[in-house]
């Protein structure tokens, strides 16, 4: 009996032993595929990163551009609907060198983040499909329709029509102290490949008080603006314009601030590549009414000024990084020595492996500021800002480093504690 006991327990021994090293050739083949899946970069600033390495786990994540097959350079920008256009430029490296291709995607304004985030997860594994079908990972991947497709001109009740309502009231207070604010916006576009159409209503207005003994004191700030654009489209490099700004403002002295502004605009670069690169030359000429609140420092209560302005904008976002800049001058044409000059840049760039540099800065020339009240301000005006404050030079900047290094892979994805390589639901 023992012995026919004994010659089961081996049976099984065996037959496990032999699943176990069937289990582990399985393992190790599927080791040698994960080695040999797609290295591919991610360049995208606005995207879950945990969320997409769940949904693409079928290529090998690497942290630097010279490590990747597969170079993906995410960007965006508004659409006439209210939602954002993404484009998806997906670049081959080493044995893919050559093969490109661009893809886009645009969200509907009442789209919500997660179904946003579900289908730019879907645009990159189509974009990725070319490259992994000539990885062993190729049988991994299955391929299906998810419904009837049907051919149909899409109908829009609205003709492209977007209206856009926001207001944002706030309170807060203390024992000494209280404050309310109110903003209310109202936005209204229309945005065809011939046609730009923008209007912006808002209104601002804040009351603080400051409660001392028996003695209460009230500060109010009140903006009113309504700015209007028009642009027609000239072609792929050229368009013409058209703002008309009517506006109010206590902290700036103005009871009415009123301006016509024709525009032309000649962009470098087709407007066809927009997302990846932008060389925009403006130059505007027109006319600016103001009546003022208090008299000016000039001593004008109304005034009529012509001025005109020039600005360049140069943009352009490559694996590398990507880099901003523009430098905007004006003068009024009735005295050229009221004018400003306004310089402002950023860049983001990849040093070296894992090192990456992003440095912004800005500064203006102020010597424009005709709308001055005459008069000192109280300390009260000018410690709460309550009314605008004579200055030649506006100044900001920042500067930040980083360096990321070790493993050049970077596929799990673990929750616990919140995340810091994408959103954070703490």
């Amino acid at each position: 009996m023992s012995n026919k006991i004994l010659a089961v327990f081996f049976v099984i021994c065996g037959l496990l032993s032999a699943e176990s090293v069937q289990s582990q050739a399985a393992d190790e083949k599927k080791d040698t595929i994960r080695v040999d899946a797609l290295k591919f970069f991610l360049d995208c600033r606005s995207c879950d990163m945990n969320y997409t390495r769940q949904e693409v786990p079928f290529v090998n994540y690497v942290r630097d551009t010279r490590e990747a097959e597969v170079y993906l350079l995410v960007t965006s920008q508004g659409a006439g609907s209210g939602g954002t256009q993404y484009t998806f430029q997906f670049l081959g490296q080493g044995k893919f060198k050559g093969m490109a291709d661009t893809l886009i995607y645009t969200s509907n304004p009442d789209e919500t983040w997660a179904i946003i985030r579900e289908k730019k997860t879907h645009m990159i594994k189509l974009g990725l499909m070319r490259y992994v079908a000539r990885t062993p990972l190729f049988d991994e991947i299955d391929i299906k329709n998810n419904g009837e497709i049907k051919q149909h001109e899409a109908e829009d009740k609205w003709n492209n029509w977007v209206f856009q309502l926001q207001t944002n009231p706030r309170y807060n207070a203390e024992a000494t102290y209280n404050r309310v604010s109110l903003y209310n916006s109202i936005e209204i576009t229309k945005v065809t490949p011939d046609l730009k159409f923008e209007v912006e209503i808002d209104q601002f207005t804040n009351n603080q008080t400051f409660i001392e003994d028996e003695a209460v004191t009230e500060y109010k700030v009140n903006s009113r603006s309504i700015d209007n654009l028009i642009v027609f489209s000239l072609g792929n490099h050229w368009s013409a314009g058209l703002n008309t700004d009517l506006g109010s403002s206590t902290s700036n002295n103005y009871n009415l601030n009123a301006v016509i502004l024709p525009t032309i605009e000649y962009d470098i670069f087709p407007y066809s590549e927009a997302t990846h690169r932008q060389f925009r030359i403006q130059y505007s000429i027109g006319y600016q009414y103001c009546n003022y609140i208090d008299t000016t420092i000039y001593y004008k209560i109304t005034e009529n000024l012509f001025r005109h302005g020039v600005r360049a904008a140069y943009q352009i976002q490559k694996k590398w990084g990507n880099i901003n800049f523009s430098v905007s001058a004006s003068n009024y044409l009735n005295d050229f020595s009221k004018n400003r000059v306004d310089f402002w840049g950023f860049t983001r760039l990849r040093i070296i492996k894992g090192l990456s540099l992003s440095v912004n800065a800005g500064v203006s020339y102020i010597n424009n500021q005709l709308n001055l009240a005459i008069g000192d301000l109280s300390e009260a005006e000018r410690l709460l800002r309550l009314k605008q404050q004579a200055t030649n030079f506006y100044l900001q900047g920042g500067v930040g480093l980083s360096y990321t290094f070790g493993s050049i892979y970077n596929n799990v994805v673990n929750p616990r504690f919140g995340n810091s390589g994408g959103n954070n639901y703490d």
